[in-house]
């Protein structure tokens, strides 16, 4: 609501022929009639027409609507209800759990939402919900990353943020100073960044076989800068989902994209692909796995418009074509030459 919450007017109350359940698509909570059931809450009260309107706005992007209720001591309220058929119920719903695995990521995300109130409708937001939550969750992982220690940290002041741009991507026009390496600020400095979310990476290696097996698609990356060659080869490589760790994220992009089940993952990197531009952050790994020649074929959700084709490649002709430059994408090369000096240890199946 834009407001210190402290001064909020909320008492516990008690909703009947209601149930609050986890939601399978979220993860947020939805509220349903059902008849016996009890649902515990807070009543909410003197807010003012511009807090409704917040809430409408936020509470709309999960496609819920007030409905008038009765609560069990006879008090008429309203509450938000899900529209028909929009959301499945996913058992109890816990707050407490909730909170521990989702609620920082939660604040974050909302806060991105209620920037858009009053420049984009919400259902628009509603469509980019997914995006908004992985940004969020990335924001959430940078305060636990293992890079750079050593490294100078300086103050940064953001004099001015402006989001010029959002849907799948966002960007960000930033007007900022930072210390320099004497102890002096800089001046203002205009500069742009893209928004990215985390992504995790794998490009699956079969030590018998001694052969690896990457995807080809089409990579907008090359569209936008007139290259030649618009279909790329790389690892394996996805979104991480809010809640989901890095590794899980791999396996189930190697499920989807070339149906491989990985066995063992070696992490090779956790970096920036392009720090001076973007947000975007990698978690690369090797993953062990048998590639049998029925191994490729077409892949990808059809829900997400993937339309992917893998390859089998021995280690030879992998390195060949990292040496020669036939490989155009940063986290290939790094995989490949991961491979190159772990090669003859997990030949030999030494962990």
């Amino acid at each position: 609501m834009g407001r210190d919450a402290s001064m909020i007017d909320a008492t516990p109350a008690v909703l009947g022929g209601f149930k609050v359940n986890a939601v399978a698509e979220g993860p947020f909570p939805m509220i349903a009639e059902l008849s016996g059931a009890k649902a515990s809450g807070l009543l909410v009260k003197g807010l003012s027409a511009q807090d409704v309107t917040r809430l409408d706005y936020y509470e709309g992007s999960f496609a819920y609507d007030l409905q008038r209720v009765t609560l069990s001591d006879g008090q008429e309220a309203e509450v938000y209800v899900p529209q028909a058929g929009r959301w499945t119920p996913d058992g109890p719903w816990s707050l407490e759990d909730w909170a521990a695995k989702s609620g920082q990521m939660s604040v974050i995300a909302a806060a991105e939402v209620m920037s858009y109130l009053g420049h984009q409708d919400r259902d628009a937001v509603a469509a980019m919900f997914p995006v908004i939550r992985a940004r969020a969750d990335a924001q959430v992982r940078a305060a636990h990353s293992l890079h750079s220690a050593e490294c100078f940290h300086g103050h940064v002041e953001i004099e001015n943020r402006t989001r010029a741009y959002s849907k799948f991507y966002a960007m960000d026009d930033l007007v900022l100073r930072h210390e320099r390496f004497d102890g002096t600020m800089s001046e203002s400095l205009e500069r742009a960044v893209l928004i990215d979310a985390d992504a995790a990476l794998v490009m699956p290696y079969d030590p018998l076989r001694d052969r690896v097996l990457l995807v080809e698609q089409i990579r907008l990356g090359p569209i936008g800068r007139g290259d030649r060659a618009m279909w790329q080869l790389e690892p394996v490589a996805g979104r991480i989902d809010p809640g989901e760790h890095p590794e899980e994220a791999a396996r189930r992009e190697a499920l989807e994209e070339a149906g491989l089940t990985l066995g063992g993952l070696e992490k090779i990197a956790e970096v920036y692909p392009s720090p001076g531009t973007s947000t975007g952050f990698y978690y690369l790994y090797l993953g062990l796995a048998d590639l049998p020649d029925r191994s490729t074929g077409i892949g990808g959700l059809p829900e997400e418009n993937e339309d992917i084709r893998s390859h089998l490649m021995s280690y030879d002709d992998l390195m060949a074509r990292v040496e020669r430059f036939d490989v155009a994408g940063a986290p290939m090369v790094m995989a490949a030459y991961y491979l190159a000096r772990h090669r003859d240890r997990l030949r030999q199946g030494i962990a």
